[in-house]
């Protein structure tokens, strides 16, 4: 009839127009919290940033977690970041919540965990770097609330953007190790045009030059020779990153650089002199090393003293040289210090220790074969009179005998060796000989 007004909706259609015009609302506030997050991984933001502004807009508490369960980033609303993580904290106690991060991890999606010890449901989503899982973005409401597929949307899209930050960090991180690396290898080579740019890497690294420093060269090998290759190298790299784990917590004002094989480390040494700190840190890391893995050997050679940066390289390779020179000996698994090496140093850089062995055996040979025919004592009684600078009186002292005997046996080792003892020549050929014999062993 003309004029009459028009039947009221139904209810049912009135409900459900609500229904879209909510559901619309809840997407236009997703796509805008979405555009949001995808703002912050353009931006130089941190995960915490995003753990908050998950927490505001899901009025839940969030947190970042690493799959040992360490708290990384915790944010919820109204309470302060410790606040927030000592919640999370009581909730990551739970037995089944690791089953929870290895099933997300292993689906690589987000997943409801409902009973969690909270009267409402954890939300998991693995943070994916790559093929790497180095986290989880976790939500754990208090209470069970409609809108609980946004809340999965939310913390799956913005455990994603976690990903790219910590992709961009672990990038930005890897850069600058490269960049440290390289500083730290122009040192130790000496690659430097000049003095001034040397000390311009120096400082990058942190290096003081008004004190003394010394460089150690910390070289691992494996206890015995043989047996699996790929075990041994695995041996190996343990052993590396267990020396470089030792030496940063104990010397964290130090340079550390690791290789392959070898720890490399410019230490700064106490001001006002005292003991030597790189000594004791050198035995304190053979040590500790020697009781955690004992399948291993650690070589430590300490280079001389330096304070300008231009000495680094210089004391580097004094430490590279006392290794070589301990395992030449074949005496490794020691500490020393170059300028212990004394004429060892010397000696050891003849490339053929036959030659050395052969000049040895010319001037000792006949003394050493009477030593073996008749257990005499005469080689350490001739070491011991040189040491005590030709004095039999200092050197029956020391080996516990009369004076007389001393100058007995030093007659006899004329009479053996045909060398005359008084003379500078004879006397310095049969010292550098016993020196030769300390250094290579008793072949002769």
């Amino acid at each position: 009839m003309a004029g009459e007004c028009p039947a009221p909706a139904p209810a049912s259609d009135a409900a459900a127009s609500d229904e879209i015009s909510r559901e619309n609302l809840a997407l236009r506030k997703l796509v805008a919290v979405y555009r949001h997050l995808s703002g912050l991984a353009l931006q130089n933001a941190d995960i915490a940033t995003v753990s908050q502004l998950i927490a505001r807009h899901t009025n839940a508490t969030v947190a970042v977690v690493s799959p040992t369960m360490d708290i990384l980033a915790a944010a919820a609303p109204g309470e302060t970041a410790g606040r927030a993580a000592q919640y999370v904290q009581d909730v990551v106690v739970h037995p089944r919540l690791a089953e929870v991060l290895s099933a997300a991890s292993r689906a690589r999606r987000a997943l409801r965990f409902p009973d969690a010890g909270t009267a409402g449901s954890v939300i998991v989503a693995p943070v994916l770097v790559g093929d790497d899982v180095p986290a989880y973005l976790m939500t754990l409401d208090s209470a069970e609330r409609p809108g609980e597929d946004t809340r999965l949307l939310l913390t799956e899209h913005a455990a994603t953007i976690c990903g790219v930050i910590l992709g961009r960090e672990t990038v930005v991180a890897a850069a600058a190790s490269r960049v440290r690396d390289d500083l730290v290898e122009g040192l130790l080579s000496g690659r430097g045009q000049d003095a001034a740019e040397i000390g311009r890497w120096a400082r990058h690294l942190g290096y003081h030059p008004d004190g003394d420093h010394h460089v150690l060269s910390v070289v691992v090998s494996a206890a015995k020779a043989g047996g699996d290759e790929a075990d041994a190298d695995a041996q190996l790299q343990r052993g590396v990153s267990a020396a470089e784990h030792f030496l940063s917590t104990r010397a964290p004002d130090a340079i550390i650089s690791m290789r392959d094989d070898e720890v490399v480390i410019v230490l700064p040494e106490p001001a006002g002199g005292g003991p030597s700190r790189a000594a004791r840190l050198g035995s304190m890391c053979a040590g500790r090393l020697g009781e955690l893995l004992p399948e291993i050997v650690v070589t430590i050679g300490i280079g001389g003293s330096c304070r300008e940066p231009a000495g680094i390289a210089r004391s580097y390779a004094q430490a590279r040289r006392t290794v070589q020179t301990l395992c030449r000996m074949e005496r490794p698994g020691r500490v020393v210090a170059f300028e212990d090496l004394g004429i060892h140093r010397l000696l050891l850089q003849v490339p053929n220790l036959a030659e050395l062995r052969g000049f040895a055996r010319e001037v000792l040979g006949k003394l050493s074969l009477h030593e073996r025919e008749h257990s005499s004592a005469y080689l350490a009684t001739l070491g011991c009179y040189f040491r005590e600078n030709s004095s039999p009186q200092r050197a029956a002292r020391v080996l516990h005998v009369h004076p007389n005997t001393v100058t007995y046996r030093i007659r006899r080792v004329q009479e053996i060796t045909g060398l005359d003892l008084d003379s500078h020549r004879d006397r310095l050929m049969a010292q550098v000989a016993l020196e030769i014999l300390d250094a290579v062993g008793d072949g002769l």
